[in-house]
Formats: C-alpha cells, structure tokens, sequence
C-alpha cells in the first residue's frame, strides 16, 4: 500500500511538472504568435517605404535626366550664340547697308563694332556663362 501511495505521489507530482511545462510552452507559443503578427506587420511597413522610396527615387532620376539633357542643350546653345555674335560683330566694321555711299557725316570717322568694350557686352556675358555648364 506504501509502494502504491508512493507511486501514485510520484506520478501525479510528474502530471503537476508536465501540465506546469504545457501551461509555459503555450504561453511561450502565444507570445511568439504575438511576435509573429508584429513583425510581419513591420516588414510590410518596410516594404511600402522601401517601394515609395524606390518609386520616388525614379522620379528624382527622370528628372535628373531631363535636367542633364537640358543643360548639355544650353550648353550648345550658348556656344552658338558666342559664335553668331562674335562673327556679327568681326563683319559689322565691314557693313555698308545702313552707310551713306555720298556723304558720311564726320560722326562715323570708325567702322561701327558694336558695343563690345561696355562691361564685356553680349559677348562676355556668355563667356562667362559658358564654362558654368
């Protein structure tokens, strides 16, 4: 009877230990799900930041782009309009359209070359703009 009573204390000290451990591993087991759910939920926020950044980093590129091309444009544009006005003003001293073939009054005593000498002009103006690009 001893041998009984001894046994039965044993196994149900044994049941108390494992229900203890089944009450702690589903506690466990709740607190992981928990976890689970929370990080699933961050890296979805961290997929939609990483997809509005990428979203708008492409937009920032285009722009970019069409900024580059719009520069290397300008570019070519004032290199011409450097080169039509330095042409204009090397033939204006050459000009005989707006010249008097009879008379000149003594006011032209030099051949018009624009207004080249006040402050750079047109001309430096552009030579200056022109290495900024």
């Amino acid at each position: 009877l001893s041998t009984n009573e001894q046994t039965r204390k044993e196994k149900t000290d044994a049941v108390e230990t494992l229900h203890a451990e089944i009450d702690q591993l589903e506690a466990s087991l709740a607190k992981l799900a928990e976890d689970i759910t929370e990080l699933a939920k961050a890296v979805a926020e961290l997929d939609a930041a990483m997809s509005e950044a990428t979203t708008l980093r492409q937009e920032e590129k285009a722009t970019n782009e069409q900024t580059i091309a719009d520069a290397a444009a300008a570019q070519t544009a004032v290199a011409q309009a450097l080169t039509v006005l330095k042409e204009f003003y090397a033939k204006a001293g050459e000009a005989t359209a707006l010249v008097q073939k009879n008379r000149q009054p003594e006011i032209f005593d030099s051949p018009y070359k624009g207004m080249q000498a006040e402050n750079g002009g047109v001309i430096g103006m552009l030579e200056v703009i022109e290495p900024d690009f």
